[in-house]
C-alpha cells in the first residue's frame, strides 16, 4: 500500500540547509491571482495573491531536499493506517462496475437463447452500458464537489445494488437493458469519487502511487468479469452472475457505511445555508450544471489527456469483448470457462503493474523537482508514461492481433502479450489520471469526471464496434488501429509535457482580461 513519506527527517538532516517552500505563480486556470472565480466572477478572497500547489517531495528514492508547500499539513488530517483502510474501500467499490461491464461477456450465447435473439444484441447491451458509464460522470462529479464524497459513495452502492437485483429477475430483453443501464449510471460515481478522495487524502507526490493501488480494482475488474463470468455459465444460470454481482455491491455499502469517512475538504453545500429556496436552485443548477465538466474540454491539456486515457481504455475492452469469438475457433476452444482463462493474463498483468506503475510515476515527478530545483509543475507527471503508451502498447497489440490472424505463435505468445500490455496500462492510468487531480485542485472531481466520461464513450466504442470490425477486416487490422490510437495520444500526451504549462498560463491571462474588461464595464456604468 501507497506509504505516507512526509515524516519529519530532523534527526538525520540536521545540518541540511533550509530551503524556502517552491511555489508555482501560475494559479489554476480558473482563477485569478486575486483569487476570483473566473466562471463566476466572485471574489473569494481578497487578500490572497498566490495559489500555492499543494505538493510534498520525499527522499525515499531520489536524495534531494525536501520541502513543504503552504497548505500542505491538510493531507496529514488521516493516519497512515486510515488512509490504507481508505484505499482499500475505494479499490473494492471501483472493482464492481468494471467487472460488471464484462461478466457478461462469457454468456452473451446464453443470455441472447433466454430471450430469443442474437449475440450481437446482447452485445449492443454492454456498449449502452459503457455509454452510460461515460455520460454520467456529468453528473456525479460535480453531486461530489457539492455534498462531498462520503455520501456520494454510499447512496451511489446502494442504487447499484437494487439495480443488480433487478438485472438478475429481468423477465425480458427490455427490462435487462434498463437495468444494465441503469447500474452503469451508478456504478461510475465508485471511479469518480475513489479518485477523488485519493486527491483529497494524499499529496501531489504521494498520489499516483495511492491510485495505482486504486485502478487495480479498476483495471482487474474488467478482465476477472468474464473468468467468473465463465466458471458460473458452465455450472449455472447466466442470473447468478447478477446475483454476485448483488452481493459485491451489499459488501460494498457495508464497507463504504462503516469505513469510509468524509475526506473532502470543503463542502460547497454549505454556501446554501441561510439562502431563500430560490436562490439555493440558481445556486445548485450552476454548481451541478452538467456542462461545467463538458466545457473543460475547451482546454487542449485537458483534452489530450482525456484522449490519451481513452485510448488506453479503447484498447482494453477491444482487446477484452471479443476473445471468445476470436479466441475459441483459433484454438479450438469448447467451452466458456476455457476462454475464460484467457482473461486471466492481462488481469495478472494489472495486479503486478500495480506495485510498480504508480511508484514510478511518483519517482517521476520527484525526479523533475530535483531538476528544477525545487519546483513541481504538474505536466512533468506525464512524462512517466510516454515509452509504454507509445511504444510497450502499441507493440502488444500488433503482436496479438497479427500472431491470431496468422495462426502463429501458439497460445503462450498470446498469453505473454496480454500480460505485458497489462502491466504497461498500470504505468500509464496513475499518471493520467493523478495529473488531472494536480492541474486543477479545486475542481478535481469535475476534472477527472470529464476524463471518465471521454474515456468510457470510446470504451462503448470500442465494445461495439470490436466485433463487427474483427468480421469486415480481421483481427490484426482492427489491432493496428488500436496501436495507431495509441501512438497518437503518445504524441499528445508529449505535447502536454512540452506546452501544457504554457497554454495553462495563456488560459490564465485571457480569463484575467475578460474579467477586467467586466470590472471596467461595471465601472463606467
Amino acid at each position: 500500500m501507497p506509504e505516507d513519506k512526509h515524516a519529519t527527517t530532523t534527526e538525520t538532516r540536521a545540518e541540511e540547509p533550509i530551503v524556502q517552500p517552491a511555489i508555482e505563480q501560475v494559479p489554476e486556470p480558473y482563477e485569478d491571482a486575486q483569487g476570483v472565480d473566473l466562471e463566476k466572477g466572485n471574489q473569494k478572497d481578497p487578500n490572497l495573491n498566490l495559489v500555492h500547489i499543494q505538493s510534498h517531495a520525499s527522499a525515499h528514492d531520489i536524495p534531494h531536499i525536501p520541502y513543504h508547500e503552504s497548505g500542505d499539513e491538510i493531507y496529514d488530517k488521516f493516519t497512515h493506517t486510515k488512509k490504507i483502510c481508505v484505499v482499500s474501500v475505494l479499490a473494492f467499490c471501483s472493482f464492481l462496475a468494471p467487472m460488471a461491464s464484462t461478466t457478461v461477456l462469457a454468456a452473451v450465447p446464453e443470455v441472447a437463447a433466454t430471450y430469443n435473439t442474437t449475440g450481437t444484441l446482447i452485445n449492443a447491451s454492454n456498449a449502452l452500458y459503457m455509454l452510460f458509464m461515460g455520460l454520467s460522470p456529468m453528473f456525479w462529479g460535480p453531486i461530489g464537489q457539492v455534498y462531498g464524497r462520503r455520501w456520494t459513495q454510499l447512496l451511489s452502492a446502494i442504487f447499484f445494488a437494487g439495480f443488480s437485483i433487478g438485472t438478475a429477475l429481468a423477465p425480458n430483453l427490455a427490462s435487462f437493458f434498463i437495468f444494465r443501464i441503469l447500474t452503469a449510471f451508478q456504478g461510475t460515481s465508485f471511479l469518480i469519487i475513489g479518485s477523488s478522495c485519493i486527491g483529497d487524502i494524499y499529496r501531489p507526490t504521494e498520489r499516483a502511487t495511492a491510485l495505482s493501488w486504486f485502478f487495480s480494482g479498476t483495471l482487474i475488474g474488467p478482465a476477472l468479469g468474464p473468468l467468473l463470468g465463465g466458471i458460473i455459465v458452465t455450472y449455472k444460470s447466466w442470473r447468478d452472475i447478477f446475483w454476485l454481482q448483488t452481493g459485491l455491491a451489499v459488501f460494498a455499502t457495508v464497507l463504504c457505511c462503516f469505513f469510509l469517512p468524509e475526506t473532502i475538504h470543503y463542502k460547497k453545500s454549505v454556501e446554501l445555508e441561510g439562502l431563500k429556496k430560490s436562490e439555493q436552485a440558481k445556486k445548485l443548477w450552476s454548481w451541478t450544471n452538467p456542462l461545467r465538466v463538458i466545457r473543460l474540454y475547451r482546454y487542449p491539456n485537458l483534452l489530450f489527456v482525456g484522449l490519451a486515457s481513452s485510448s488506453l481504455v479503447f484498447n482494453m475492452y477491444s482487446l477484452l469483448t471479443p476473445i471468445r469469438y476470436v479466441i475459441n475457433p483459433r484454438f479450438h476452444l469448447t467451452s466458456p470457462i476455457q476462454s475464460g482463462l484467457f482473461y486471466i493474463a492481462p488481469g495478472c498483468g494489472y495486479l503486478f503493474g500495480t506495485f510498480f506503475g504508480g511508484r514510478w510515476a511518483d519517482r517521476t515527478v520527484r525526479k523533475w523537482i530535483d531538476k528544477r530545483n525545487g519546483e513541481r509543475v504538474p505536466e512533468d507527471r506525464l512524462r512517466s508514461c510516454l515509452v509504454f503508451m507509445g511504444a510497450v502498447i502499441p507493440g502488444c497489440m500488433l503482436i496479438y492481433g497479427w500472431s491470431i490472424e496468422k495462426d502463429k505463435g501458439g497460445i503462450p505468445l498470446p498469453v505473454i502479450v496480454m500480460f505485458i500490455q497489462g502491466v504497461a496500462q498500470l504505468f500509464c492510468f496513475p499518471s493520467l489520471n493523478t495529473y488531472c487531480l494536480d492541474v486543477m485542485q479545486k475542481r478535481s472531481s469535475e476534472v477527472v469526471a470529464g476524463n471518465y466520461m471521454l474515456r468510457y464513450i470510446f470504451a462503448a466504442t470500442g465494445t461495439a464496434a470490436c466485433l463487427p470490425a474483427v468480421e469486415a477486416i480481421g483481427v490484426g487490422w482492427f489491432s493496428t488501429i488500436s496501436a495507431g490510437f495509441l501512438c497518437t495520444s503518445a504524441v499528445l500526451t508529449w505535447t502536454v509535457t512540452i506546452w501544457g504549462r504554457g497554454w495553462r498560463e495563456d488560459i490564465l491571462r485571457k480569463k484575467e482580461e475578460k474579467q477586467t474588461r467586466k470590472q471596467e464595464k461595471r465601472g463606467s456604468a
